[in-house]
């Protein structure tokens, strides 16, 4: 699965995805500072199934052709998300396309 770190994700998150996942970042692909529904838009339309974010007032569309996941914890720091990933790896098994 094609997965892209927003900005406000730690990017060495990315190693805990694993080899069956390719993880890009916003930053890594110089799409910093893109605005939430344009961001959505590039990502979709460059191939992308799922967004992992922490932004909890991302707005998705109904019509957005890739999934959001949208991790809660105490802070956006790598130590408070990685305990979310074996949630996070089970959710992307079984998440469709467009699904939040």
């Amino acid at each position: 699965m094609r997965v892209l770190l927003d900005e406000c994700v730690p990017r060495r998150l990315a190693h805990a995805f694993g080899p069956e996942h390719s993880v890009a970042t916003v930053t890594g692909l110089g799409w910093a500072g893109t605005k939430n529904g344009e961001l959505l838009e590039l990502a979709a339309a460059n191939g992308f199934e799922v967004l992992v974010t922490v932004d909890v007032g991302l707005h998705v569309s109904p019509t957005t052709p890739l999934s959001v996941l949208v991790l809660r914890a105490g802070s956006n720091r790598l130590e408070a998300l990685l305990p979310l990933m074996p949630a996070v790896l089970e959710r992307l098994a079984v998440l469709p396309p467009g699904r939040t």
